[in-house]
């Protein structure tokens, strides 16, 4: 095996698979294929592989129980790739664990920028003791927060909900995941205080003159803090 990234392609349609094969071995990634999610789980656990890119709508298994079952040992970033495009979708794949969903057909280039992301956020990378993404940097180690080189103030929930998004940079944070996490979970029905509270934070963080917005919007679903590659 070389030092390329290896790639799991969980999926059972042929053309998918020859076409992503292409993508991504262009991209310089080994790719291992497998047409159900018995044998995907199997190819993880044997294989290890960088990243696993699955299908919700397989033969033997629904997706969502694959990514669960994955969930209970493995902390590989999984991106799902489905037709099933509905926001309740994407919120049930993105809290049994998933760590980004794209919808098929798909543009390759984005793709791609997808993988990068979630490879990038993998376990460890979180805890470094500073961010940065365009000109956005935290120090989580003193909680200081700066644009441009200039401190930047924030409440403690606005800078809570800048760490946990920061902390999964490049990902989708459903809103559920956001609201149990910085106002615990009696809050995840309290989406207002979300709405208030992000508004907030786009006006301290954002640049106005910036060609692209740091936080995104993924409606129906969540937010993303976007890496500066992504933007």
């Amino acid at each position: 095996m070389n030092d390329n990234p290896v790639a799991l392609v969980i999926d059972d349609e042929r053309q998918i698979k020859k076409l992503l094969s292409i993508i991504l071995e262009a991209d310089g990634y080994h790719v291992l294929e497998s047409n159900d999610g018995h044998h995907g789980l199997s190819e993880v656990a044997l294989r290890r592989p960088n990243v696993v890119l699955l299908d919700l709508g397989l033969p033997d298994m629904d997706g969502l129980e694959v990514l669960r079952r994955l969930r209970e040992w493995s902390h590989v970033p999984v991106l799902i790739l489905s037709v099933r495009e509905g926001p309740e979708d994407k919120v049930a794949a993105l809290n049994a664990g998933a760590d980004d969903y794209v919808t098929k057909p798909f543009n390759s280039a984005e793709l791609l920028a997808r993988l990068r992301a979630v490879q990038r956020r993998a376990p460890g990378i979180a805890e470094e003791p500073h961010f940065q993404t365009g000109q956005l940097t935290i120090d989580f180690s003193s909680h200081v927060v700066t644009v441009k080189g200039e401190e930047i103030k924030l409440t403690a929930t606005e800078y809570a909900l800048l760490k946990v998004l920061a902390q999964h940079a490049g990902k989708v944070v459903t809103h559920k995941k956001l609201l149990r996490e910085v106002w615990g979970p009696d809050a995840e029905s309290r989406s207002q205080y979300l709405r208030v509270y992000m508004n907030h934070l786009r006006k301290k963080i954002e640049i106005p003159e910036a060609p692209n917005r740091l936080l995104r919007t993924e409606t129906g679903i969540g937010y993303r803090l976007l890496l500066s590659s992504d933007c």
